[in-house]
């Protein structure tokens, strides 16, 4: 979720966020556990952010919205708008062309306005694998979404980050660990293998 240039990257509306993620290493084991799903036959499903250039179609409706509105009123954009290098998805990702991404244009969720529950559940898709940013909003609303759908969730715990960090370790000790999995890298990547 989110694992772009403009998000996790230098051009980041915080600052603190690609720091956070420098510092969990999980760039590298998102792009590891990316590899692996191809390998084993499992979907790689990216949600991204893509705003338009002129902004329309997004609300400014809390804190997070307001500083993005706030840079595109400084710079004329915002990093994640369409055909900016920040939309892009990072490196380490290795994007594939069996890849499939869905982004979304508005709100904080990736199931809300967007088409990731026909995707998925097309693909015939029963747990979903969520790695990215950040454990303060997108990943915890993504899995209270995608357990509403009816999947089965799994969050990997060296894949994800919040912050402070502190706070993205209490969210999954506390609130994604009653509604998903949570997993290491290590232990999803041993189960796919037995």
């Amino acid at each position: 979720m989110e694992l772009q240039k403009g998000i996790v990257g230098d051009e980041a509306i915080l600052p603190a966020l690609p720091v956070a993620v420098r510092d969990a290493g999980i760039l590298p084991v998102a792009g590891t556990v990316c590899r692996r799903a191809r390998e084993v036959g499992a979907r790689v499903v990216h949600q991204t952010f893509r705003g338009r250039a002129d902004g329309a179609g997004q609300a400014i409706n809390c804190k997070i919205f307001a500083i993005g509105a706030k840079r595109r009123a400084e710079l004329g954009y915002e990093p994640t708008d369409a055909g900016r290098p920040g939309a892009e998805l990072v490196d380490e990702l290795d994007v594939q062309p069996s890849d499939i991404e869905v982004p979304r244009m508005h709100g904080m969720t990736p199931f809300t306005g967007t088409e990731l529950d026909a995707v998925v559940r097309n693909l015939g898709t029963r747990t979903v694998v969520f790695m990215g940013v950040s454990l303060n909003l997108g990943i915890v609303g993504g899995a209270l979404s995608a357990l509403d759908h009816g999947y089965q969730v799994v969050v990997v715990r060296d894949a994800v980050v919040g912050l402070p960090r502190e706070y993205g370790e209490a969210v999954l000790a506390n609130t994604i660990s009653m509604i998903a999995t949570v997993a290491t890298s290590d232990e999803l990547l041993a189960a796919w293998a037995s």
